[in-house]
């Protein structure tokens, strides 16, 4: 699933392209990519709309559009959305296409079908719970050491990686970033939040901000699914230290990667450098 790096990359490569375009027709393959409001709304309303900018919040991607509304689009486990000239042949696995006033269009393609597509009121979120509850950026400044410590005090009983995971809390951090946060903080996944001491709480927060900024430097990691907004890959799958290398040695102190299961997710850390 793209996290917030790979979001954050989808969204700068399709800015250039999208802002100030206008949306001169939708074709709905899909119906059931389209959550709110339904198919035949959704496209009356969108129709002849203005892209005004382009917005993130956490894995979601949010286009603001003329008349006070958004299309919040969630690109789940193998979404894409790729802005392509219109002579280029529709995928078949493309479910929504945005025909743009530039003579291009904008193409969802999901190959499982998870993808999800809302059009609501500008700011009015709670019709999306995923949405609605997000925790705070990790790499804006309403992120603070201040902030990581009030929620590790509040969520004491509960493990490092499910913490990580739980969008309500930090918002963008998906199994990838998790991984490789855990890594560089010398933190074992399963360590209750109770046992942190103020020193490892300020080297998880330093994890945070670091992995993920690079992350979002490499334009976020592509193993099978994912690419930006003009179908290019991102760089970060070469310079994962943990995530999809279980069994081998690592790269601090040789001893074997170890892959578990950890919050339902497959984990991978080293059972030496992390405890």
């Amino acid at each position: 699933m793209p996290e917030l790096p790979e979001v954050e990359t989808v969204k700068r490569s399709l800015e250039p392209y999208l802002a100030g375009e206008k949306i001169t027709g939708v074709e709905i393959y899909y119906g059931g990519i389209v959550k709110e409001p339904e198919p035949a709304v959704f496209r009356a309303l969108v129709q002849d709309k203005e892209i005004k900018s382009l917005g993130r919040r956490g894995k979601y991607l949010l286009l603001n559009l003329s008349g006070d509304l958004t299309l919040v689009i969630h690109l789940r486990m193998t979404g894409r959305l790729t802005v392509t000239d219109r002579a280029q042949p529709v995928d078949k696995h493309t479910h929504l296409i945005f025909r743009l006033s530039g003579e291009k269009e904008l193409r969802f393609t999901d190959v499982r079908k998870f993808g999800l597509v809302y059009l609501v009121p500008t700011g009015c979120w709670n019709s999306i719970g995923g949405l609605f509850t997000l925790g705070p950026e990790p790499l804006e400044e309403e992120f603070t050491l201040a902030c990581l410590h009030e929620k590790v005090e509040r969520k004491k009983n509960t493990k490092l990686k499910n913490f990580l995971l739980d969008q309500r809390e930090i918002a963008g951090i998906g199994n990838i970033y998790a991984d490789e946060i855990l890594f560089e903080a010398g933190l074992h996944p399963e360590r209750p939040l109770a046992t942190l001491t103020p020193e490892e709480i300020k080297r998880l927060f330093c994890a945070i901000r670091s992995r993920l900024g690079a992350g979002v430097e490499s334009r976020g990691t592509s193993f099978r699914d994912y690419v930006d907004g003009t179908g290019a890959k991102g760089n970060f799958q070469n310079e994962l230290k943990v995530y999809g290398r279980g069994g081998e040695p690592c790269g601090k102190c040789g001893t074997q990667l170890v892959k578990s299961v950890v919050a339902g997710r497959g984990t991978v850390f080293c059972p030496r450098c992390q405890s």
